[in-house]
């Protein structure tokens, strides 16, 4: 393998963390002080920030055998394709496999029912719709290009550093409540072991990376707070709380998306709930 990756943050990240330094052709990120943390780590840094194709990157794609995009579109569209489509679909001689990292966003909601990879889509948010067409243009050049692209469509992203542990340690942590709602969960080592299996199988396809347990929000605070003897907050009405129009779209979707079909690939999770992950993370508690 030598895997290039678009957008190294904390899912890719994870999963690079895996990986041989020499599978690694390269990483981007737009900055240039975590350009300087990853040369430090022995990884090749680019420099990319979607405006230009970034000094470099033509030749390490050239080189590659597994890509990995991890960066969000906008409104203007997919910054990676705006920038390397023709070299990705074209060129790029080795390239063996696409991975490609959206969101359970774009099945929108479905009032707390079950959702799979066979759901029709409707995205509510923009972001969602963004994300819609993103996927729908990474087939397109993965058809041209003759390889497989695995889509992942990662559910609500936590792990080391960001969970609801450290929420209660940072006093960030809020329990509230909107009746019926449900989220699924991703713990981030499950992402990188999603792309570990599917990158070493060469496997295409759009599979959901997501938990075995969608549960209320309020629920897995309250968890995090009694693993760790600290104060329950309280709980507050979803529709008198102050949230940003963002944190407030959230709670406009409510679904539970299956993984039945990671799971048939022969995906074993190491985090299939919340449970086993708080309790993996109770070190994060101040001691």
């Amino acid at each position: 393998m030598r895997l290039f990756v678009f957008g190294c943050g904390y899912s890719a990240s994870a999963f690079v963390e895996r990986l041989p330094r020499e599978s690694v052709a390269g990483v981007t990120t737009r900055s240039e002080a975590k350009a300087s943390g990853f040369a430090a780590k022995g990884l090749t840094p680019y420099l990319f920030d979607g405006e230009g194709p970034g000094e470099g990157i033509a030749a390490a794609l050239a080189r590659a055998t597994h890509l990995l995009v991890s960066i969000a579109p906008g409104a203007a569209g997919d910054p990676v394709l705006r920038q390397h489509r023709d070299a990705i679909a074209r060129g790029c001689p080795a390239l063996e496999w696409i991975g490609y990292l959206s969101t359970v966003g774009v099945y929108g909601d479905h009032g707390g029912a079950w959702v799979d990879e066979e759901t029709p889509l409707a995205p509510v948010s923009a972001r969602s719709r963004e994300r819609v067409e993103a996927e729908r243009l990474w087939t397109v050049v993965a058809e041209a290009r003759g390889v497989p692209l695995a889509i992942l469509r990662l559910s609500g992203i936590y792990g080391p550093g960001r969970n609801a542990i450290v929420n209660l340690a940072e006093g960030k942590a809020r329990r509230l409540v909107k009746p019926d709602q449900v989220f699924n969960r991703i713990h981030v080592a499950d992402i990188a072991g999603s792309l570990a299996l599917l990158a070493e199988q060469r496997t295409g396809g759009v599979f959901n990376v997501t938990d075995d347990e969608p549960a209320p929000p309020q629920d897995v605070v309250e968890h995090a707070a009694r693993l760790v003897g600290a104060a329950i907050p309280p709980a507050i009405d979803f529709d008198t709380a102050e949230l940003s129009p963002m944190a407030r779209s959230f709670y406009g979707e409510n679904k539970r998306v299956s993984n039945a079909r990671l799971k048939r690939l022969g995906y074993s999770f190491e985090y299939p709930t919340y449970r086993e992950a708080l309790e993996a993370l109770k070190s994060e508690w101040p001691s």
